[in-house]
């Protein structure tokens, strides 16, 4: 009898998990679908358990990044997300204030069922341009997008645009003044020969640049040229 009791119990247990995986899965699609986000860097804020934070990530066109103030909370999302073998890809840290941990201008997708003290302001403020909150309110859930400023203006061509004259119209482009984001690989191949990054363009919050991924210990051995497409805002690929 306790073999069978304990048999069921382990099995109504798994049960329960699948269920609430699969309807946190169900939860993320609906979401990424109102959206419209095919790929990107995600903000859950209020993650919980981290079983929809994990469901965000729905291809490794996506980073996933999820908030919450108890630390319990944290602690069961992290078991979560690397029993499933995501984290990294998706990873959830312990957060407290009115101030989300984030540059201006850097998130794609800002997802929460309760933003608590954190005000709209603030999350428009971490949105990339063309950036989406989706947050829900009175059971609700309500999308808003950040619009990209006119101010902003596209490099499509070696010379700015189809007609070769090499003055962009950008106004808000000026001296760095803080690090936005860091991607990979961190050294090229060589300092005196072709540079490894070569041929860059922007378009559509989007930067577009062939890279010579060759190995570094020899400059003489063939290049391997790919093309790379990163968000122009987080470097996400």
């Amino acid at each position: 009898m306790k073999v069978k009791c304990g048999f069921l119990t382990v099995l109504v247990f798994l049960l329960g998990t699948s269920f609430l995986s699969a309807a946190s899965t169900e939860e993320a699609g609906q979401i990424l679908d109102a959206t419209g986000l095919k790929g990107g860097l995600v903000v859950h804020i209020g993650c919980g358990d981290g079983r929809l934070t994990a469901a965000l990530y729905a291809n490794d066109s996506y980073l996933v990044h999820g908030l919450d103030r108890d630390m319990k909370n944290v602690e069961q999302a992290r078991d979560y997300i690397k029993s499933i073998g995501l984290y990294g890809k998706v990873s959830v840290e312990q957060w407290k204030g009115k101030h989300l941990p984030y540059i201006d201008n850097l998130v794609n997708l800002v997802v929460s069922e309760n933003l608590d003290s954190v005000s709209m302001d603030e999350v428009k403020r971490i949105l990339c341009p063309n950036g989406v909150a989706y947050i829900k309110r009175g059971g609700k859930w309500t999308k808003t997008v950040k619009p990209r400023p006119k101010e902003i203006d596209d490099w499509t061509h070696y010379l700015h645009d189809s007609s070769n004259n090499a003055v962009s119209h950008d106004t808000v482009v000026g001296p760095p003044r803080r690090m936005q984001w860091v991607g990979s690989p961190r050294y090229a191949r060589h300092h005196d020969r072709m540079s490894s990054v070569s041929a860059a363009v922007t378009a559509g919050g989007r930067v577009f640049y062939i890279f010579d991924e060759a190995p570094r210990f020899s400059i003489l051995i063939p290049p391997e040229w790919s093309l790379i497409a990163r968000d122009a805002f987080n470097g996400t690929i």
